[in-house]
């Protein structure tokens, strides 16, 4: 069978009306470049960003016709938000919600306190099920920033929370070999992947699709798309938060994450010392501009404890971020020690919020997670009940 073209995606969507119901979304200028990949089309359709969520139904209907087709094995319809595309979408009447109505999860069978899930950010469509998503990031590598992002994660759950964690770095993969998994993920219809668990974390990952080994040798519209699909196409449940952990620096995936996901906040991890800081206030500065809040500062690796004697050293420095924090004015949540039990851990699979829950660091980690929550839960808006009458 031959290979599905751009022309026939095109052709094929000018069977979907626009939002004024007489205009298809090509005519209307609506469809974003088609990329097409192994048999899976890729692409997003342009629509005013205080309406996204009401034409929820016609990103629907235009996955429908594309998987459809005949040679299509798979399709990723995204909508991306754009203040402009009013014009071009004159309003029609609402569609009904749909989905979880009359449903507020704000308690688990423990008694836990849940946050519901969060309205999404104006143009940016949320993930069922999802209370709030946040990102952990750094201006560079080397800053401890993913092993950060695990026992954030776990300090969170700790906390009385259900938690995912998202390993967004495509190039990069390290959460299959931090949280101890191996395997493929099952899938349910050929279509939503079941994430691989441990820890009592819910986990995906691009290592679990392709080999350790495997060179990723992707372009920016391939990232975006896998990393939408390994937010949107997976089976989450209820969770109150999803941990993203970010590629290092500031380039295509870190964009589509912030500009596309309803992030609750972004967290930033550095090291003491000036060179870190300058590459972390790129990351600050990034999410500023596409108006993520940023959560506050981690500053890792803040100081050296010797194993032998318990003698502090401050090898890079220390209190750099906090400064830093103050002096830009975002909150500062806290020092990780540098340990040889934080290295033997995270290179072991074995996190130590997970492994020494009573220790001093999972401690800290934990105090961390709470002044996370603290602030997500506060942006948090809580449904009206619903009134059951008997």
């Amino acid at each position: 069978m031959a290979d599905v073209t751009k022309e026939q995606v095109l052709e094929t969507l000018k069977t979907v009306r626009g939002p004024d119901l007489e205009h298809d979304i090509v005519e209307l200028g609506m469809v974003s470049d088609v990329f097409i990949s192994d048999g899976k089309v890729y692409f997003s359709i342009t629509v005013p960003a205080d309406r996204a969520k009401e034409l929820e139904p016609m990103r629907l209907a235009a996955e429908r016709v594309i998987k459809e087709m005949p040679g299509v094995k798979g399709a990723l319809v995204t909508l991306t938000a754009d203040k402009k595309a009013a014009a071009a979408a004159p309003a029609t009447r609402p569609n009904p919600p749909h989905g979880h109505a009359g449903h507020d999860h704000q308690h688990d069978h423990a008694g836990h306190a849940h946050a519901p899930q969060q309205p999404p950010r104006a143009g940016k469509i949320g993930v069922p099920g999802i209370g709030a998503i946040i990102a952990v990031a750094s201006g560079k590598g080397g800053v401890g920033k993913s092993t950060t992002a695990v026992n954030l994660a776990l300090g969170l759950l700790a906390n009385g929370l259900r938690v995912g964690i998202l390993d967004a770095d495509i190039y990069g993969p390290s959460m299959p070999r931090l949280l101890k998994i191996s395997g493929r993920p099952t899938q349910i219809d050929g279509r939503i992947i079941n994430p691989m668990e441990n820890y009592g974390l819910k986990v995906m990952s691009m290592g679990f699709l392709v080999d350790e080994e495997t060179a990723m040798i992707w372009r920016g519209p391939m990232v975006q798309s896998a990393l939408l699909q390994m937010l949107r196409e997976v089976a989450w449940g209820e969770l109150d938060v999803l941990v993203v952990d970010m590629p290092p620096g500031t380039g295509d995936a870190q964009l589509t994450m912030a500009q596309q996901v309803p992030l609750a906040g972004a967290v930033i991890v550095s090291t003491p010392q000036d060179l870190a800081l300058i590459d972390a206030r790129k990351g600050l500065n990034m999410f500023r501009k596409v108006e993520v809040p940023v959560l506050g500062i981690v500053e890792n690796m803040s100081y050296f404890i010797a194993p032998d004697t318990g003698t502090r050293y401050d090898i890079f420095g220390h209190g750099g971020a906090r400064k830093e924090a103050e002096r830009i004015g975002v909150p500062f949540l806290g020092e990780v020690p540098l340990t040889m039990n934080i290295r033997e851990t995270s290179d072991a699979g074995t996190p130590l919020v997970a492994s020494e829950p009573n220790g001093v660091v999972a401690g800290i980690y934990r105090g961390i997670a709470a002044k996370v929550w603290e602030q997500i839960a506060g942006q948090v808006q809580r449904p009206a009940p619903t009134i059951v009458f008997e």
